[in-house]
């Protein structure tokens, strides 16, 4: 039975109301938050569940972690490829931290392959971190805006046979030739 309290709504009634403005208000923080700035805060960054698989391309506009796999490219703010993630393809970011695995290119200011990461492929940074106990297989090359795909190839990409690394002298030249006494 229900009954009547002093602003004449029934109990049952007032108790379902106040949920929903609950629910309401929890709904609006969320559309909130999702049209605000992306920002670095612990609980703000986008996530691929663990139970998430996903082919194609990833475009997020602000932090990002992986938690499950992803076959294409993925570009974030800040991105972490957290323990058990796997990434088969490119990543483009501003921090990327690697405790998961990755096959791919990685175009980032800052790169940490931090204990159990993996990264098998080209590495172009600005910093790079790489922790004992983490494996990288490929290349890496320091370059000064490693997120701008066309700097990072004429820094140092891929070259064709017989062009300008032909042209430059080898490394070490007078170390070649023997000590010069």
């Amino acid at each position: 039975m229900l009954t009547s309290t002093k602003n004449g709504a029934p109990e049952k009634d007032r108790n379902a109301s106040v949920k929903a403005v609950e629910v309401v208000g929890r709904v609006v923080q969320h559309d909130q938050w999702a049209r605000s700035e992306p920002t670095t805060k612990a609980g703000m960054a986008s996530c691929i569940g663990s139970d998430m698989s996903i082919v194609g391309n990833v475009d997020c506009q602000g932090p990002a972690q992986v938690f499950g796999r992803i076959e294409g490219e993925v570009r974030a703010s800040d991105l972490q490829i957290s323990d058990g993630a796997q990434v088969e393809g490119s990543v483009i970011a501003q921090n990327v931290t690697v405790c998961g695995r990755v096959k791919g290119t990685i175009r980032a200011v800052r790169v940490k392959l931090q204990n159990g990461g993996a990264v098998e492929g080209d590495i172009f940074h600005r910093s790079l971190s790489i922790d004992e106990n983490a494996q990288f297989e490929g290349s890496s090359r320091r370059v000064e805006n490693p997120t701008d795909l066309s700097s990072s190839v004429a820094a140092g990409g891929p070259q064709k046979k017989g062009t300008a690394a032909a042209s430059l002298p080898p490394i070490n030249a007078e170390l070649a030739d023997g000590p010069k006494h």
